[in-house]
């Protein structure tokens, strides 16, 4: 058995484990569509425990997850506001939800109290953002990065603006809190990843060379502070050893169907799971192989992208235009 054996909890039974870890390798799963919407949105999710986060036009629901893992409740326990337009991204970090919206806000929200704070951060869209060791980062369509303190006496100060050249699609602070890496489109600048310093503002790096024009990252995941993953338009996952090189990635992958790739996570060990441009297609890879080693169509024959996906040990949910679906590894 492969793939995310290694990250399930001791408390699960050894011999569900290997059941669950077997489901994953083979694609072995149910799966349910769980939320339905009217109209189609560019949906993120985060999740936390017990509860799976959604973001819904300019709200963000959190939505208990049911404790015998047949999916979710169909009510939020809570919802935050605060923006005028959709939530384009939001991360949910030490019980703290960090949001970027179409209005050029970020709002900040304490999930346990009333606590809230929203400050004016970008002249147009906020694309992404960030929140990490009291600071943020955000990226937009302005085309900047920037740096915001959450300090005490200074919450909601730009400390750095980065002009990107480009609209910003994906942002990520390392895990030493010591810079950040910024997605680009690859229109006005050749190199769609660089990296930042935290402090300064300074350009660090660029990772890769000749990329063609359009080759924007929608979306990056940091699993270690010298190893990050990316992928996009160009329909590439690269997986970079900041260590080794940064002139090329280590591995590369390719969707097999030429398609978009919006956003990916891996387990910090062997797999990695993608979400496609067309028809819902999840894919599940493992780093030991070239291929792809599962694929999900969750929304056929309606095409949708896959905005955002999230995985625990047992189950993976895919955010789509008009729904939220779940599998079930546990199940078969």
């Amino acid at each position: 058995a492969v793939l995310i054996l290694a990250c399930l909890t001791p408390g699960i039974p050894v011999k569900e484990r290997v059941k669950v870890s077997r489901n994953w390798r083979h694609g072995r799963c149910r799966r349910e569509t769980v939320l339905k919407w009217k109209c189609n949105l560019m949906p993120w999710i985060e999740l936390d425990g017990e509860y799976l986060y959604l973001s819904q036009a300019e709200n963000i629901q959190a939505y208990q997850l049911c404790p015998d893992g047949t999916g979710l409740q169909h009510h939020p326990q809570a919802i935050f506001s605060g923006h005028q337009e959709d939530v384009c991204r939001f991360v949910l970090v030490n019980s703290h939800i960090v949001s970027g919206g179409g209005d050029g806000n970020i709002v900040l929200h304490k999930i346990h109290g009333s606590y809230s704070v929203k400050f004016s951060a970008h002249e147009q869209e906020v694309n992404c953002v960030d929140f990490q060791g009291g600071l943020i980062v955000s990226g937009s369509r302005d085309r900047t990065a920037k740096v915001w303190s959450l300090s005490a006496g200074r919450v909601g100060q730009c400390l750095h603006t980065v002009q990107t050249e480009d609209r910003v699609w994906s942002i990520a602070i390392s895990p030493l809190l010591s810079s950040f890496v910024t997605g680009t489109a690859c229109c006005g600048h050749t190199s769609p990843l660089r990296i930042w310093d935290l402090e300064s503002g300074q350009l660090l790096t660029c990772l890769g060379t000749d990329f063609h024009r359009g080759a924007g990252v929608l979306d990056v995941f940091y699993e270690t502070p010298s190893l990050l993953l990316s992928c996009g338009y160009d329909t590439y996952i690269r997986y970079w050893d900041i260590r080794t090189s940064t002139r090329k990635c280590v591995q590369e992958w390719e969707e097999p169907h030429d398609s978009a790739l919006y956003c990916i996570r891996s387990d910090k060990n062997h797999m990695i799971a993608s979400g496609s441009s067309y028809y819902g297609v999840v894919r599940l890879w493992d780093k030991r192989q070239t291929r792809c080693l599962q694929s999900f169509h969750l929304s056929s024959p309606t095409s949708s992208p896959v905005y955002c996906l999230r995985f625990s040990t047992t189950h993976l949910y895919a955010a789509l235009a008009s729904a939220l679906h779940v599998l079930d590894f546990t199940a078969p």
